[in-house]
């Protein structure tokens, strides 16, 4: 009788065992994958609440570094180890392309940037006079991103350029390491007034700080911005996901909030 109690104890536990190894292994299925994304700094408010609804979703982990576009393309170039990239420019992810360090197939166009001239609410300058209010004496400092490395910083060249301003206020330009530093200069009082991204600007911390005006499109190069998976990338089933989400209807809702033009 000892003998099978004891016989029927040890099956069930055997049982016990298994389901407990089936059931997490199938929690592993869902959210042992961890997406490691290289992410342009414009991206910052927006992808923070995407990834977040994506998580929710798709049971992934997703690990953002944010930055600028030329420095990631310089550091995936090198072999850093991202699985996705999302550029200001999609002139660095269509060169990943052209090098063979992409998965084929995988480049998308996701967006369309905008800038804007912003300035706090306890600045006195009037944002209704748009670029000419650069020219401003008491303005000392203006803050764009370094358009050595990031497409907004030259996109807020290219503008200046235009409305015939960059000569006269170049001396007076602090460049950021990437937009978001250069907004930072700006939202802290560090400088007067900055060119920065509408995706930035329409964020709550910085809505609610200042004002702005947008900058026309037609003043500088379209900001078209494009992602790829990464050719080295040890998730790309997830990557697929993240990127098919950000095509769907919560992915491009997030996206029009803070800004951007989907491109058709």
């Amino acid at each position: 009788m000892n003998h099978r109690r004891c016989g029927i104890f040890v099956t069930r536990l055997t049982t016990l065992a298994l389901f407990l190894i089936v059931l997490v292994s199938s929690a592993g299925v869902t959210l042992a994958e961890e997406l490691t994304i290289a992410a342009a700094s414009d991206l910052s408010f927006a992808f923070k609440e995407l990834a977040g609804e994506f998580e929710k979703s798709s049971g992934h982990h997703v690990k953002l570094s944010l930055g600028s576009s030329g420095n990631f393309y310089s550091q995936i170039q090198n072999g850093a180890p991202f699985d996705l990239y999302f550029s200001a420019d999609i002139g660095y992810p269509r060169k990943l392309e052209e090098a063979g360090l992409t998965v084929p197939g995988s480049l998308y166009r996701y967006a369309i940037g905008r800038i804007v001239v912003w300035a706090g609410h306890g600045s006195r300058l009037d944002m209704t006079k748009g670029m000419e209010v650069l020219r401003e004496s008491s303005i000392k400092k203006i803050a764009i991103a370094n358009p050595k490395h990031a497409p907004y910083g030259r996109a807020a060249v290219s503008s200046m350029e235009h409305f015939n301003l960059y000569q006269q206020v170049k001396d007076r330009l602090v460049l950021g390491e990437n937009i978001s530093q250069a907004a930072q200069f700006v939202e802290s009082g560090a400088c007067e007034v900055g060119i920065i991204a509408l995706s930035l600007a329409l964020a709550p911390t910085m809505k609610a700080k200042g004002a702005y005006w947008e900058v026309p499109a037609e003043t500088h190069p379209a900001l078209e911005q494009g992602a790829v998976i990464l050719k080295s990338s040890q998730r790309r089933e997830a990557a697929q996901e993240f990127l098919e989400f950000i095509k769907g209807q919560t992915g491009q809702e997030i996206m029009k909030r803070y800004g951007f033009t989907i491109p058709a």
